[in-house]
């Protein structure tokens, strides 16, 4: 099998998956189209689930296209990943980019994600999560 396979280890399928990721974020990526939440995994390798609501991307061209484009990144990324779970999450305007725009902004946020902020005690600076 090669390195850079999408395989169904690769993905977060389950609500419970979703919800663990949701529930305790490590880290976070974001811009003003894309968020990009992530936790350790319990699987082994990094993983990665999709957010896209009809709400923000109304066309299913369009939330498929922002989906195969994301997924290609990652595919790309996964090998230099820590064993993280992702979930990437749709904001309003997204639709509206060209795929070279998309691409640039998902391999920053990757590149971003990759490299965790160290605190004085030599672990991973967390942000506090704002409650809504």
């Amino acid at each position: 099998m090669s390195d850079y396979c999408f395989t169904r280890q690769s993905r977060l399928l389950k609500p419970d998956e979703f919800k663990q990721v949701f529930d305790r974020t490590e880290l976070r990526g974001s811009t003003p189209h894309l968020l990009i939440l992530a936790r350790a995994s319990t699987s082994g390798q990094a993983r990665l689930g999709f957010v896209i609501p009809k709400k923000q991307i109304k066309l299913a061209v369009q939330r498929n296209r922002v989906r195969r484009l994301v997924r290609e990144s990652f595919r790309h990324h996964q090998q230099r990943m820590d064993n993280l779970d992702f979930v990437v999450m749709a904001r309003s305007g997204l639709a509206e980019l060209d795929n070279q725009q998309i691409r640039e902004m998902i391999d920053a946020l990757w590149f971003r994600l990759k490299r965790p902020t160290y605190g004085k005690s030599g672990k991973p600076r967390r942000k506090p999560s704002r409650k809504h």
